[in-house]
């Protein structure tokens, strides 16, 4: 299961690494927009099996963030 961006931005922070146990709610990424820091959170539990962001990168609304297992 993929973790997209909500919005267009520049990925401030990723939150977790490969192999973390997420629970839904857990914030994944820290995205800047127009000067607004806005948390992608998880929408279920798993396990983050990869990371297709990093920091300073741009990245477009509905782009892969982390993918979960």
């Amino acid at each position: 299961m993929k973790i997209n961006a909500h919005i267009t931005g520049t990925v401030w922070k990723v939150e977790v690494k490969v192999g973390d146990q997420v629970v839904e709610g857990t914030v994944v990424a820290i995205l800047e927009s127009m000067k607004m820091e806005m948390p992608v959170e998880a929408m279920d539990a798993g396990e983050v099996v990869e990371i297709h962001v990093q920091p300073g990168q741009s990245i477009a609304e509905g782009a892969p963030i982390v993918t979960l297992k």
